[in-house]
């Protein structure tokens, strides 16, 4: 298939929706859903969703983890320190562990809803992909990309720091590439479709990554005030405010974009384990969401989200065209 020129990233975590995606398809371009933290019954019900909702192509995302070493001290340091949140917020903390998102049983739904479109993140497993037909990878760096290549991807969606939300790097860093930088460095050596991730908020970003070498972008904080998002209402306010984004490992232990909150301050030495740290934090941010505290959850954001207007995603889609 013909990839549209906007693509709308997949928002794991709450803003996805079937509504969001569907419109923003029916709107010509293509919507995703994001599957990651779903159990793969209600990826299966969404998809089903988003099907009686547009006859458009769909994509999905699927979170692809592989387990590395962890420094067991260190969360335990870091769980101990947010016992005060804990004991404020009346809850227990959540065990830390790893898990792998159901990925095999997500694939088996996403074949047997004939998707048109998987995309991976964190990884690009060669077991995974060679299960599936139109797979794209996201990759951050020209290393990754050329292995992304190698292994069969369709389309490379790449993904500078100025993204919102967590960094699609394979392996947990502190890479700080701009987007139209790395652009540039991979549409010189690998010959696959680009997609554009990071910080493209208006036509002059659309058009500039494409004049970079994209055929595509992706935007995602564009599309978070949008009515058919599923975006908390602390999550709204905090995006309608204006202030500053920055790196974080506070909320899950892998480094994330994010508008600066108490939390992230408070917080500023989590250590590297993904999704251990998810696993300990999410009673956390579930009881401050559940009592309106933009203080205390993760608010993903991309450097450029002061762009962002509640807008139907349809409308948010023609404003983005170049």
């Amino acid at each position: 298939m013909t990839i549209p020129e906007i693509v709308l990233a997949p928002l794991a975590g709450g803003p996805s929706t079937p509504e969001l995606a569907a419109a923003v398809s029916n709107a010509g371009g293509l919507g995703f859903l994001g599957a990651g933290y779903l159990t793969a019954d209600e990826l299966a019900r969404r998809i089903e969703r988003t099907r009686e909702l547009t006859d458009a192509p769909i994509g999905v995302n699927l979170f692809a983890l592989e387990e590395a070493p962890v420094d067991d001290a260190a969360v335990a340091r870091y769980a101990e320190e947010l016992q005060t949140e804990a004991r404020a917020l009346g809850v227990q903390l959540g065990e830390p562990r790893f898990d792998d998102d159901e990925l095999e049983a997500k694939i088996d739904v996403v074949l047997d809803a004939r998707v048109e479109v998987v995309s991976l993140v964190f990884s690009f497993p060669a077991a995974a992909v060679r299960r599936l037909e139109n797979v794209w990878a996201t990759v951050t760096s020209v290393d990754e990309a050329r292995a992304a290549h190698g292994l069969g991807a369709r389309a490379l969606v790449v993904q500078g720091t100025e993204a919102g939300g967590h960094r699609g790097t394979w392996l947990d860093s502190d890479d700080d590439t701009k987007l139209l930088v790395l652009l540039r460095e991979i549409s010189a050596v690998v010959d696959l479709p680009l997609v554009a991730a990071g910080g493209i908020a208006t036509s002059a970003h659309v058009a500039a990554a494409f004049e970079a070498g994209a055929v595509a972008v992706q935007a995602g904080t564009a599309f978070l005030l949008a009515p058919e998002a599923g975006t908390s209402e602390p999550h709204r306010r905090a995006l309608a405010a204006r202030g500053e984004t920055s790196l974080t490992r506070a909320f899950t232990g892998r480094n994330a974009r994010g508008i600066v909150n108490r939390f992230m301050r408070d917080h500023p030495y989590a250590p590297s384990a993904y999704p251990h740290i998810h696993h300990l934090t999410a009673p956390l941010r579930a009881a401050a969401r559940a009592a309106g505290d933009e203080g205390g959850i993760n608010l993903w954001a991309g450097v450029n989200y002061a762009h962002a207007e509640a807008r139907p995603a349809a409308e948010i889609v023609e404003r983005l065209r170049p």
